[in-house]
Formats: C-alpha cells, sequence, structure tokens
C-alpha cells in the first residue's frame, strides 16, 4: 500500500465506452437537457405568475422542479463539455463536489415527492382541516426540512465514500461521479462503508416510501367510499400525476443505488443513470402539466405573455 501513489485525478469515460457513440449521445443529451431545463423553469414560472396555482401542490411543484434543474445541471454540462473537449480528467475535490451536489439534490427530490403524497393525502381524506393541516408555514417547513434532511444525507454519503483511499486505477467508468463505480475504485476494502450506506440509504428510502405508501392507502380507500364516479375520477387525477413520479423516482433510483458494488455492472450503471438523472427531471414537466388543465392554462397564458 505504502508504495501506491495515491489518486488526485479521476477521469471520467463519458456517455458511452464506444468512442464512435460518444459524440451522437452528447448531442442528444444536450437536446435533452435544454428542453428540461426549460419545462422546470416554465413550471416554476406559471406557479409563481399564476395566482390560481398558489396551493401546497404547486409550492412542492416549484421546488421539485428547482431541484430537477439543479441535479441536471450537477452532472451534464461538464460531462457534455468533457465530451466536446476529448478529455474527462476531473480533480479529486470536483469530483467529491460533485457527487454531493447530486445526491444532496437527489435526496431532496426523494423528501419533497413524501411531501407531496402526504399533502394529497390530507386533500382528500381530510379536506375540511386541509387549508389548516397545508398552512403556509407548514409547507415552508416541510421544504425546510427537505433540503437540510438531503444536506446531511449527502454530507455522510461523500464523507463514506471518499474517506477511502484511492491509489488507482484512476478511471470511472461513468459520465459523473457516483458512489457505485467510485467505490469500485478504492484500493482497500470498501465493504464496511458500503454496509454503512446501505443502512443510512435503506432507512431513509424505506422511511420515505412507507409514507408514500400509507399515504395512497390512506387516499384509496377515501375514494372508495366516493359515491359519485365524477368524485372519484376527480380525486384519482388530482395524484395521478404524482404517482407516475414516485413510479419513475423509485423505480430508475433504487435499481442503481440498492444493489451491492460486487454486481455493479458499468454500462447498466449508465443505463440506470440515464434514467433516474436525466429523463426523470426531463419527464416531471410533461406528467405534472399534460393532464392538469390548471398547470396547461398556466403554462399557455405564460407563453402567450412572452412571445407578445
Amino acid at each position: 500500500m505504502t508504495n501506491l501513489t495515491a489518486v488526485s485525478v479521476f477521469v471520467l469515460r463519458g456517455f458511452s465506452a464506444v468512442p464512435e457513440l460518444q459524440l451522437l449521445s452528447a448531442a442528444t443529451f444536450l437536446l435533452i437537457y435544454l428542453a428540461a431545463v426549460l419545462g422546470n423553469i416554465s413550471i416554476m414560472a406559471a406557479v409563481t405568475l399564476d395566482a390560481r396555482l398558489h396551493m401546497p401542490m404547486y409550492f412542492f411543484l416549484k421546488h421539485l422542479s428547482l431541484v430537477d434543474i439543479c441535479s441536471m445541471s450537477t452532472t451534464l454540462p461538464r460531462a457534455l463539455v468533457a465530451t466536446m473537449v476529448g478529455s474527462g480528467e476531473i480533480s479529486l475535490p470536483a469530483c467529491a463536489s460533485q457527487l454531493f451536489a447530486f445526491i444532496c439534490f437527489g435526496s431532496t427530490e426523494c423528501f419533497l415527492i413524501t411531501s407531496m403524497a402526504f399533502d394529497r393525502c390530507m386533500a382528500i381524506y381530510k379536506p375540511l382541516v386541509y387549508r389548516a393541516a397545508m398552512s403556509p408555514q407548514t409547507c415552508v417547513s416541510l421544504v425546510v426540512v427537505a433540503w437540510g434532511s438531503g444536506l446531511l444525507y449527502s454530507t455522510f454519503h461523500t464523507a463514506n465514500t471518499f474517506s477511502l483511499p484511492f491509489c488507482g486505477p484512476n478511471v470511472i467508468d461513468h459520465f459523473f461521479c457516483d458512489i457505485p463505480p467510485i467505490m469500485r475504485l478504492a484500493c482497500a476494502n470498501a465493504e464496511a462503508h458500503e454496509a454503512a450506506g446501505f443502512a443510512v440509504s435503506g432507512c431513509i428510502i424505506i422511511s420515505c416510501f412507507a409514507v408514500t405508501v400509507l399515504s395512497y392507502v390512506r387516499i384509496l380507500a377515501t375514494v372508495i367510499q366516493i359515491r359519485s364516479t365524477a368524485g372519484r375520477r376527480k380525486a384519482f387525477s388530482t395524484c395521478s400525476s404524482h404517482l407516475a413520479t414516485v413510479l419513475l423516482f423509485y423505480g430508475t433510483g433504487s435499481s442503481a443505488y440498492m444493489q451491492p458494488t460486487a454486481h455493479y455492472s458499468p454500462l447498466q450503471g449508465r443505463m440506470a443513470a440515464v434514467f433516474y438523472s436525466i429523463l426523470t427531471p426531463t419527464l416531471n414537466p410533461l406528467i405534472y402539466s399534460l393532464r392538469n388543465k390548471d398547470m396547461m392554462g398556466a403554462l399557455q397564458k405564460l407563453y402567450l405573455q412572452v412571445s407578445s
């Protein structure tokens, strides 16, 4: 161990292990990134400017859009520039900073999605006390807790990952600094660090997922008791967008982080990362606008104001 040189610079392999596909992938992801930024900024602007959308559900959605923009901007621009320049070098501090930011935004999104599930549950299960229960102070407190929890969660994972020694090789088989491919490069036994990461992640993810599931169980039980078909359809429509986001978030994220590093596949890791770090933030604005008449109206009004 003493004869090995500590790594101070990593090399990100990029979007594909096939050089011929790098530029094509970069061009595709650049278009997706621009679409995602435009879509999420539009959601934020519409919620801010339209008084009809000054409700807890849209307040959380605005912060979700902000998190999505920040999350994508943490990874994609650097990867795109690296592909164009032809150099994927990234210093160890920069890699640690990228990992910290990405995990922070990802975990904050997890807490926000959980808050949105609780909000929908209160709106359907306790409509008479909804305004009092989900007051502006309560909504702000939930968002602050989401951001604070994301910072703490990210601090742990960054320290847990980069407290390992890295002595080479220094090539990260990914397009950004992520936990599984980095841990594979450690020149020490990473089992204890991996177990600690699984334990903390498991507690957080299972807790948030349990709250979300319980919220939907209560929603389903309440909706079943609604006698009118129109009432049931309206109740379900208010939850369908959020439910789609939940399935996307947990379905793509769990495939990447809830498996041992020894079983990590670089190709599968990149494919999973494309879904949870690129496609999910891009699809969220579509999910929340296509089936929401109020949001569609606000977006149309916004675009008409911009064009005029």
